[in-house]
């Protein structure tokens, strides 16, 4: 057979697409090469091969157009022996390696090759076209197979870190007595991210008290995660200081102030605190919504439990206006035994069906209505899950709840009213910090 050169693959077009197997050829010998070429000529394979001589304009090629498998030889005129597999696999980690030896070496320089990480090896002049085939085929195959499992145990490792991070972002609820249960559900706006600006926490004080924080930061990336994260270890810690009420959420503001990124970031949040006796509840609004107070039904006249929401005073969110301030107390006189709903817009600013229209809180007061009896968390994860095919998608934001539960002896509460001074800034200028803090 009259020796032939393979056309090198500088005379391709530049950027050629090419179609099926993608072979790249390493080899000096225009005489082998041409071998090569023919041989795969005679498979039925749907293929583009390319050569280049040297490992220098093969480590070009493939930076420029990946292959899906490369044939190298290892004796050239720029390297030699198992450090070309490196060289080629760093280049492109996604091909695979198939190693071209002599007789004289096939043995251990073969075997090498296999255990730094080439997929093969062919012995030269001692391969066919099927054997050709056959081994592309497994090659490419192994590869793919490597890398699955490689995703795979990265998949794993990541999941085992996100889980360590999920215990920063919701940790346990530090309560000492039995007169009070906190059950949460988050879930992140972003693609496969855990960490989301939504944070909550819940905090028993030797006092008996039970302090509770749920709060959203605007925006969906990772800096204002770890805001969330830096407010709601912030919360804890200054709860157990014992700071309360507006002095606790100024603090909390220069904490928002001092870690975030960009000055236009902010914060709603909601602050409960229930009584020892469970008989009262302090709430603070800074620009978030309110909560839903559950009251048992009547086991006498089979009445189902009530859920409304709770009329309360506004204040301003944290970080639109730093100092102000202005963050009005609001009085709940409790039952004796129920509940108290705490969320984030994610739970209601989704679609609630097909059209544009959104569920809001009396669309959530509705599905909590219709929800079948039965215990906490499978009434939040049928919460959850109604929303979220409800809005089938089209509205990703962060998703926080906290139902907090009590039982006390105290007499049956009045209607819920409103307390708490008139606020000091106009009521449109309040609310404007408690639009979505996502959108």
């Amino acid at each position: 057979m009259p020796a032939t050169t393979v056309p090198s693959a500088a005379a391709l077009p530049t950027g050629a697409e090419p179609a099926g197997l993608r072979v790249l050829l390493l080899e000096d010998d225009a005489g082998d090469a041409l071998l090569v070429e023919e041989l795969l000529a005679d498979t039925d394979l749907d293929h583009t091969l390319r050569w280049t001589p040297t490992l220098a304009q093969a480590v070009a090629e493939l930076r420029r157009e990946p292959a899906d498998c490369v044939l190298v030889d290892l004796h050239l005129p720029d390297g030699s022996g198992v450090g070309l597999v490196a060289a080629v696999q760093q280049a492109c980690p996604r091909a695979a390696v198939i190693v071209l030896t002599g007789l004289a070496d096939s043995g251990a320089g073969g075997a090498q090759a296999v255990a730094v990480g080439a997929q093969d090896y062919l012995v030269k002049g001692q391969v066919d076209e099927h054997l050709l085939q056959r081994a592309l085929r497994y090659a490419v195959n192994r590869k793919q197979a490597e890398q699955a499992g490689a995703e795979l145990r990265e998949d794993r490792i990541r999941a085992l870190e996100n889980a360590r991070l999920e215990r920063g972002l919701l940790p346990t609820p530090l309560l000492r007595g039995t007169t009070a249960t906190a059950t949460t559900r988050y879930l992140p706006g972003r693609e496969r991210a855990l960490l989301g600006g939504d944070f909550l926490d819940v905090v028993e004080t030797p006092d008996g008290a039970v302090h509770a924080v749920i709060g959203d930061v605007s925006g969906h990336g990772p800096d204002e995660a770890a805001l969330g994260v830096c407010l709601r270890i912030g919360w804890r810690a200054l709860v157990l200081a014992g700071h309360r009420g507006v002095e606790l959420l100024d603090l909390l503001e220069q904490i928002l102030v001092a870690e975030r990124n960009r000055s236009d970031m902010f914060a709603t949040c909601s602050l409960v605190t229930l009584a020892p006796d469970r008989s009262t509840a302090t709430l603070h609004l800074a620009g978030h919504h309110e909560p839903l107070l559950t009251v048992p039904g009547e086991a006498d006249d089979g009445r189902p439990p009530r859920t409304q929401e709770v009329a309360a005073a506004h204040g301003i969110a944290l970080g639109i206006a730093p100092g102000l301030r202005h963050w009005p107390v609001t009085g709940l006189k409790l039952p004796p035994a129920g509940a108290l709903l705490l969320y984030t817009d994610g739970l209601t600013e989704g679609h609630c069906g097909p059209g544009a229209d959104r569920l809001g809180a009396e669309g959530l007061l509705e599905l909590i209505a219709a929800a079948p009896p039965s215990e906490t968390p499978v009434f939040l994860d049928h919460l959850v899950d109604t929303v979220r095919r409800l809005n089938s998608g089209r509205h990703a934001d962060d998703l926080a709840i906290l139902h907090l539960a009590w039982t006390a002896g105290a007499e049956r509460a009045e209607p819920v009213r409103r307390s708490g001074p008139d606020p000091v800034v106009p009521r449109a200028a309040v609310r404007s910090g408690r639009g979505d803090p996502g959108e």
